[in-house]
């Protein structure tokens, strides 16, 4: 289907959601998936690494200690998987809340000087936010924004009680180019790999997204 996910972007989709929610069987499954569609080792340890900054270290950790042990099963059948590019040197030498900032306008297309909410209340999250989930890990350019707000998705579809979060990602997602239909596509997986409530609670949202465009 034009502008569908490919096989690559799917496997993004289930290795990040099962991450998230810490479903360990079905991630080995989707790992050894996600190799065979032609995903990177990089490219995966590098979802893997992104999803401590939305499902916390605990996950994080795990997710990664499970694709430890499907690259070591993976090598004992004789399987060398592509180890793919790392992250480039970053050559920007303004500081990082500097570049955070930009890269949080690319992907809100909003003006970032300002901070509100709970930014505001709380402004050490502010920098933490800008400094190193922005700068530190969406500047690794192992991913591209697209790829780095499929597996942002996917993590906060999967879990409870972060829609806020989910809606405010879902709009990233389509300010950095990923279209309605990939969008549905997301969704549609998400309930068929972690549950139908997950998936219809991401079609709610996602729905009223696209009314308003």
């Amino acid at each position: 289907m034009e502008n569908s996910l490919n096989p690559m972007q799917q496997k993004i989709v289930t290795i990040a959601a099962n991450t998230a929610i810490g479903n360990l069987d079905v991630l080995h499954t989707e790992l050894n998936a996600g190799l065979d569609a032609g995903l990177t080792v990089n490219q995966i340890k590098e979802v893997l690494v992104q999803m401590y900054a939305y499902a916390g270290f605990p996950r994080s950790l795990q997710g990664i200690n499970t694709f430890m042990t499907v690259m070591e099963e993976r090598k004992a059948r004789g399987i060398n998987d592509p180890e793919g590019p790392g992250a480039s040197p970053v050559t920007d030498t303004r500081d990082k809340y500097t570049r955070g900032r930009e890269i949080l306008k690319k992907l809100t297309n909003t003006d970032q000087k300002t901070i509100t909410g709970a930014n505001t209340f709380a402004p050490a999250i502010d920098s933490y936010l800008k400094e190193h989930l922005f700068a530190d890990i969406f500047e690794r350019d192992v991913l591209t924004y697209q790829e780095r707000e499929l597996a942002t998705i996917s993590a906060l579809a999967a879990m409870a009680g972060v829609d806020p979060m989910l809606r405010s990602h879902l709009s990233m997602g389509m300010n950095v180019g990923l279209t309605g239909t990939q969008l549905n596509q997301l969704v549609a997986v998400i309930g068929t790999f972690i549950g139908e409530q997950q998936g219809e609670n991401a079609r709610r949202i996602l729905d009223k997204l696209l009314d308003k465009k």
